[in-house]
C-alpha cells in the first residue's frame, strides 16, 4: 500500500522530512504549500517533489492526497490537525501537539472518531539516551525506577535568532518569545518515552528574562510572557518525580547536544551530559558515550543547509547511533541525510507504516498529549507562582 502526503510549510525542517517522505517506499506523491509560495516552489523543485498547491484548504479538498504533514509556526498545529483529520486525511505533526488543554482534548476526540492516523514528530522519543533507557526499564536494570531528569538547553544565541526571524517576518520578536514550557516535548518525551508512567501534578517556576533586547518583552509578546528559563517538577503515577529544564539563556553548547537524560533506580542509574554519558550501578561506573553517539551524516556545509542558521545545522547533520536499530527502515534511507541525534528516519518510517498498516504509532494522539500536557499545566503553574498543579489524562490509546 501507498498513500499521498501534502506538506504543510517549507521552512528549514520541513525541507529534511520532504527528502524522507519522497524516498519512502510506501508513499506515491509528495505535493508543499506554504504562505509564501515561492518557498514551496522551490522546495518541490529542489527535492523533485510531486508538486505544489497554492494553499492547505486546496489539500484539504483534494482527493488526491490521503495525508498531511505539518511542518508550520508552533502555536499554529491544533487548529491545521483538526482540520486535516475532520478533512478525512491522515496527519503528522510537528511537535508541540497543541498549546491548550482544549485542544489536546480536540485532537484526541478527532482521532477517536473518525479512525485515522495521527502522529506527533517527537525527536526525543529516538534520542540515544531514551531508547536506551527504554531498552534497559524494560530489562529490569534500574530495578524500582523512582526519579528522572530531562533538560532542552537550548540558548537563543545560538541559531534561535535567525530560526526565528527566518519564520517569523517583521513581527518576529512578538513570536520569538514563545513560552519555554509551551515547548515542552524535547524534554517530557524523552523521560516519558523511556519511563511508561505519566506525570499527574506538577510545580514549576520561571525566570523573568533581563537580556533587555526586545525577546521576552510582555509589552512586545503576543504570549504575554517574559520567562525564558523555567524548571518543572512533575509527580508520576505509582510513586516517583521528574524534573524537566526548558532554558533558553544558558551557557551550553546546545550545537553539541539539546536535550540531555538521566534516570535513577534502586538498582542502578544513567547520567548523560553534553559530550559523555554513564552507566552506574553499586559496583561502579561504566562510560557508555560511544553507544548513544551518533554518527555525523552530512557536512555542516552542505548546500541543502544554506537557510539553517550555522549554530543550529549540527542537529540536522546527525546520523544514527550504535543503539538504534535500523533494520526495519527502508534501504534508500541508508544514504539520505538524517538528524536530531538519529531520530528523522525513524519519524518518517513509523509515520508511512503506521498510515499503511492502519496501527498506532508510537507517539500517537494519547502518547502526544502526556508529552505536551504538562508543560501546558507546568506553564501556568509557573504563572502561579509554583503552585502545585493537577495534569489531566485521556488515558491510554486504544488497541488498534
Amino acid at each position: 500500500m501507498t498513500f499521498s502526503l501534502g506538506i504543510v510549510g517549507a521552512g528549514q525542517f520541513s525541507a529534511r522530512f520532504a527528502k524522507l517522505f519522497a524516498a519512502h517506499p510506501g508513499v506515491a506523491g509528495v505535493h508543499v504549500t506554504d504562505l509564501l509560495p515561492e518557498r514551496a516552489e522551490r522546495l518541490s523543485a529542489t527535492e523533485g517533489l510531486t508538486g505544489t498547491f497554492p494553499s492547505y484548504e486546496a489539500i484539504l479538498d483534494s482527493p488526491a492526497i490521503d495525508a498531511v504533514a505539518i511542518f508550520t509556526q508552533r502555536w499554529t498545529h491544533a487548529p491545521l490537525v483538526l482540520d486535516g483529520l475532520r478533512a478525512g486525511k491522515h496527519v503528522f505533526s510537528a511537535v508541540p501537539m497543541a498549546i491548550t488543554v482544549e485542544e489536546i482534548a480536540a485532537i484526541v476526540e478527532a482521532v477517536r472518531a473518525t479512525g485515522l492516523t495521527y502522529m506527533m514528530g517527537e525527536t526525543s522519543h529516538y534520542h540515544p539516551a531514551t531508547v536506551h533507557a527504554r531498552q534497559r526499564i524494560a530489562e529490569g536494570a534500574f530495578g524500582r525506577l523512582f526519579y528522572a531528569e530531562g533538560d532542552y538547553v537550548h540558548d537563543m544565541d545560538l541559531g534561535f535568532y535567525d530560526a526565528y526571524r527566518y519564520s517569523g517576518g517583521a513581527d518576529w520578536k512578538a513570536t520569538a518569545s514563545y513560552p519555554p514550557l509551551l515547548y515542552p516535548t524535547h524534554s517530557v518525551g524523552g523521560v516519558l518515552g523511556a519511563w511508561p508512567t505519566r506525570a499527574v501534578s506538577v510545580s514549576a517556576i520561571g525566570v523573568r528574562d533581563e537580556r533587555g533586547d526586545g525577546v521576552f518583552d510582555r509589552s512586545v509578546s503576543r504570549f504575554d510572557n517574559d520567562v525564558s528559563n523555567a524548571t518543572a517538577l512533575f509527580e508520576v503515577a505509582g510513586g516517583g518525580s521528574f524534573r524537566t529544564n526548558e532554558f533558553r539563556r544558558v551557557g551550553y553548547p546546545a550545537h553539541i547536544r539539546e536535550s540531555r537524560f538521566r534516570f535513577f533506580g534502586t538498582e542502578a542509574s544513567m547520567e548523560q551530559l553534553a559530550t559523555v554519558a554513564l552507566w552506574q550501578d553499586k559496583k561502579g561506573v561504566r562510560d557508555i558515550s560511544e553507544l548513544l553517539e551518533p554518527r555525523k551524516r552530512t557536512a555542516p556545509d552542505d548546500p541543502s543547509l544554506q537557510d539553517v542558521a550555522p549554530e543550529l545545522r549540527a542537529a540536522f547533520t546527525s546520523g544514527c547511533a550504535p543503539v538504534h536499530d535500523r533494520s526495519r527502515l527502508p534501504r534508500a534511507y541508508d544514504t539520505l541525510p538524517n538528524g536530531h541525534e538519529g531520530s528523522h528516519h525513524f519519524l518518517a518510517d513509523d509515520f508511512v507504516t503506521a498510515v499503511n498498516s492502519r496501527t498506532l504509532p508510537p507517539v500517537n494522539a494519547w502518547v502526544a498529549a502526556r508529552y505536551t500536557l504538562p508543560g501546558i499545566v507546568a506553564h501556568e503553574s509557573a504563572r502561579q507562582g509554583g503552585a502545585r498543579l493537577e495534569i489531566p489524562d485521556f488515558g491510554d490509546p486504544p488497541a488498534r
